[in-house]
């Protein structure tokens, strides 16, 4: 199925044609289109093209009005307004058609086209570290990161998922050593351990190991010694560390399974993964010059950071005594990517705070000559979650949130409205829905925040009914299926011949904009303007449902006819939730 050309798209390509007619010179000029309050659309480039060839900006827009063909097809209506503006109308047949092209496309994509020149991004998300429990901090870079993915790849673009999860450094020597001295500390009882075990287990070694590290001199010195042997690659060591990763793995993937997100073995490459590069990283970036030796330390200096006594603080690549920093883990990462992924895009999906460090190790791998003009990386960097309160989100005794505790109660808030409001369903339908609501609300308010914002944790409000919610959504959703059902053997058809009312009017050209809202969303990386587009949808359905009967409409055709406007609104509706990753119940 071709893809469908939207109807500002069609207006455009008219209106460009027109004003090349009235001024050759005009080809390829912007027409400045957008939609308006006063019309359908406004066309404003005729002022810019007015000034730019000395002529009066409202006798210019009459003359290409008299090149603009109108009827039925496409434009019914172009006039001019104020200082030189086009009001355009478009016909409810150009609607209709446009929008029956959409329905009509069997692959799913509603007419979307794909982009013109893919190319290959890896996006760098949901880094939780080994051993740790994952709190309220992790939370947006994996939702943030999860909606990316499924954006770009509906674009077209090829996407490589990298989860750069902490597994390696000084840690690690404490809580192997513990281990072994204390070899059944991680052994399972039973063959399927679940998340919530695994992570006890974890978390009471690493507390246990903590305070012998901290009480015990003896022990501190094995566990350094614990650290020079991982680095060296001892098996033994080795395989005690992977212990520790596969136990963490167990927990990550339970979490990430209640986020309702895919994370992929082969995606998780964490730090460990580029251990053999990073002798290498510096070889090449000392004999280029990039990188200097200062005190003994290799580091990359830069003009404009400076500390707080005036002095440049650099980005220090190797230390003194030898040992590798983040820096050199994340400059081989960009090698990787770029010379073994073949990336031309490089995306990390990384708090705010990192921004500083992020901008060093990009600019150091642009003097390497790693990142150019053919291949670029972004930080897309994210703000904090908040507590009700405004301050960092914790807890009543200012410990850092659980991120499991947080799921779980999002799904039983959730579960509750959805008892509240359920007619027909089980207990186990009910639980079902109560995870899909309370995971959808909990994602949707973090992706309807511009990433870089802060955003307030707020449960009441996330799952509340009424305002910009994923629950609000997700009923308008399921409220048309019911209707659909209702509708027995009447069956949605397009009727062109028909006049639209004026809630139908919006609706069908707001659908019809799904295309651009998924473009620009994609290509800023900026799912929050997906949202607002879904949430305005809801909102005009919600308004058409209030003023046009559907069901009791005055006749078979326009029975029909609102079926099928409902029933792309919820196409619509499902595959951009989709794109956020979020579940569409089909009955609430």
């Amino acid at each position: 199925m071709a893809s469908v050309t939207s109807l500002s798209d069609s207006v455009e390509q008219h209106l460009a044609s027109a004003l090349s007619a009235t001024l050759p010179e005009a080809a390829g000029a912007d027409p400045l289109l957008r939609r308006s309050d006063r019309a359908d659309f406004q066309a404003n480039g005729i002022l810019a093209l007015a000034k730019k060839s000395k002529a009066n900006p409202r006798e210019l827009a009459a003359q290409v009005v008299s090149h603009v063909v109108t009827g039925e097809e496409l434009i019914k209506d172009v006039e001019v307004s104020g200082p030189g503006f086009l009001n355009i109308t478009v016909a409810d047949r150009a609607i209709t058609a446009n929008l029956a092209a959409r329905y009509a496309d069997d692959t799913g994509r509603l007419g979307v086209p794909t982009a013109a020149q893919p190319g290959t991004t890896v996006i760098d998300y949901a880094q939780p570290n080994v051993a740790k429990e994952m709190h309220v901090g992790h939370l947006r870079s994996a939702v943030i990161g999860d909606s990316l993915v499924q954006l770009l790849e509906f674009t077209g673009e090829k996407v490589v998922r990298r989860h750069h999860i902490g597994d390696w450094g000084t840690q690690f020597g404490m809580l192997i050593q513990y281990l072994d001295e204390h070899p059944h500390e991680l052994d399972h009882k039973d063959a399927q351990v679940t998340g919530e075990e695994a992570m006890s287990n974890l978390d009471r070694l690493y507390k246990a190991a903590r305070r012998k590290f901290d009480s015990d001199e003896e022990f501190k010195t094995r566990a350094r010694r614990r650290v020079v042997d991982l680095q060296a690659g001892d098996p033994h060591t080795l395989a005690a560390w992977q212990k520790f990763v596969d136990e963490s793995k167990i927990y990550f993937f339970s979490v990430f399974e209640k986020l309702d997100m895919e994370i992929r073995d082969p995606d998780i490459v964490g730090e460990s993964g580029y251990n053999d590069m990073l002798a290498e990283t510096c070889r090449l970036l000392e004999e280029s010059g990039v990188a200097v030796r200062s005190e003994g330390a290799l580091c990359v200096f830069f003009d404009d950071v400076k500390g707080p006594d005036g002095n440049p603080v650099p980005l220090i690549v190797q230390k003194s005594d030898g040992g590798y920093g983040y820096a050199a883990t994340d400059l081989s990462a960009i090698r990787d990517r770029v010379f073994n992924l073949k990336a031309s895009t490089l995306l990390y999906v990384v708090d705010a705070r990192q921004a500083l460090h992020f901008r060093m190790v990009f600019e150091t791998a642009r003097r390497a000559g790693w990142l150019n003009e053919d291949v670029t990386a972004t930080q897309l960097a994210f703000g904090t979650v908040l507590g009700k309160d405004g301050k960092p989100f914790k807890t009543r005794e200012g410990e850092t949130v659980r991120l499991v505790d947080l799921l779980d109660e999002a799904i039983d808030r959730a579960s509750t409205v959805v008892r509240e409001k359920a007619q027909d369903l089980s207990e186990e339908e009910i639980a079902e829905r109560g995870a899909q609501v309370g995971i959808g609300a909990v994602k949707y308010a973090d992706l309807s925040t511009s990433a870089n914002r802060d955003y307030k944790f707020d449960l009441d409000q996330m799952v509340s009914l009424n305002g910009d919610t994923s629950v609000y959504l997700q009923y308008a959703y399921a409220r048309i299926r019911s209707i659909l059902r209702k509708a027995g053997e009447t069956r949605p058809a397009a009727h062109p011949e028909l006049e639209l009312a004026e809630a139908e009017r919006a609706l069908g050209l707001h659908v019809d904009a799904f295309a651009a809202a998924v473009a620009e969303a994609a290509g800023e990386y900026a799912p929050h303007k997906l949202a607002a587009y879904l949430y305005q949808l809801a909102s005009l359905y919600t308004s058409f449902y209030d003023k046009c009967p559907v069901l009791k409409a005055e006749t078979p055709a326009q029975v029909e006819n609102r079926l099928f406007l409902c029933d792309v609104t919820a196409r619509t509706l499902h595959q951009g939730m989709a794109l956020l990753g979020i579940r569409t119940p089909e009955k609430l």
